[in-house]
């Protein structure tokens, strides 16, 4: 038998309506999750970990770091890891976990739900279940960290959340899932490409501020940032990662004191790096000494960011491990 550990970190998935106050809230433990999606899964032995109970944009880097650790120090009878928590932040979680090789021993899913429990039609039973089937599928093994959701398996490094509504909320465009469940069968039929394996910092106290840009923008919030303690920066730029003209004068300055990423704000496809050459454009901010993001989203490339400071890298360093992350 298969032996797979249920890991909760309260969400949506988790949250009921109470006697406390208005709305929803996470109050539904991992033991309780467990026993509702067991029988559809007799194959596998569930073992529920609640590790924690919280809304999903309250988790924190160092959450993330504990979970890596916990995951880290399974025992080696257990076969794969389920991890259920907001779907806020999913792509997030996924994506620490994956740079952080959480999946190097054993598969890792990670899933969530858009329903609530107090809902006419609760989806999270169905991706618990979905991403158990995953987890214990074998062709799991080697992937990296897995997103499924709504019977959709995604890489942890392309998915995103694209909807506040829809059930089937996660997408990975440009590239597509890896893979998708039908009649209660894992397929996975296509393999991310490998990446480097980052050590955990010891610590996730870097503060790393996303500052999205925009029509009639100059960015003058940047030159307060060092000031106010924050040790790098993810600069969202329109289109393909662009600033207005008068706005080039804040970023270099603020590239000057601390590193600066270079992200699109779209959050699909690359931002390129060589084709528009205009002041503010990404020939002209690179070449100033901002960082290229390449395929990552600006909070993915946030976190990277704050990891890649946490192991204590700067200047070339930082700069050259961060490209090699960001491909």
């Amino acid at each position: 038998m298969t032996t797979i550990a249920l890991i909760t970190l309260g969400g949506t998935i988790s949250s009921e309506s109470t006697a406390a106050g208005p709305g929803v809230v996470p109050v539904t433990g991992a033991d309780l999750l467990r026993q509702e999606i067991q029988a559809w899964v007799p194959e596998v032995d569930l073992v529920a970990h609640e590790f924690r109970l919280l809304p999903s944009a309250s988790i924190a880097l160092a959450d993330l770091l504990e979970l890596t650790a916990f995951i880290a120090a399974l025992p080696p009878d257990v076969d794969a890891v389920v991890v259920s928590q907001g779907t806020d932040t999913i792509e997030e979680t996924a994506f620490v976990l994956d740079v952080l090789g959480a999946a190097a021993r054993r598969p890792v899913v990670v899933t969530g739900a858009m329903r609530n429990r107090a809902s006419a039609g609760p989806d999270g039973p169905a991706n618990l279940v979905a991403a158990v089937l995953v987890a214990a599928s074998p062709d799991a093994r080697g992937l990296g960290v897995l997103v499924q959701f709504a019977d959709v398996v995604h890489a942890a490094r392309w998915v995103r959340k694209a909807s506040t509504f829809h059930v089937d909320a996660f997408s990975s465009d440009p590239l597509g899932p890896v893979g998708l469940i039908s009649e209660a069968r894992a397929h996975l039929e296509l393999s991310p490409r490998p990446r480097p394996m980052l050590a955990a910092p010891a610590h996730a106290s870097a503060r790393i501020a996303l500052v999205s840009a925009g029509i009639s923008d100059d960015l003058s919030l940047l030159s307060g940032l060092a000031g106010a303690g924050y040790d790098g920066v993810v600069l969202a730029g329109v289109g393909g990662g662009h600033v207005a003209a008068d706005a080039v004068a804040q970023v270099e300055r603020v590239a000057a004191e601390l590193p600066v990423v270079l992200c699109s704000r779209i959050g699909i496809g690359p931002a390129p790096t060589a084709t528009y050459g205009y002041p503010g454009g990404e020939i002209d901010l690179l070449g100033r000494g901002l960082i290229p993001a390449r395929m990552l989203s600006p909070v993915k490339a946030r976190l990277l960011l704050a990891l890649l400071l946490g192991v204590g890298l700067a200047g070339d360093e930082l700069r050259e491990a961060f490209d090699r992350y960001a491909r």
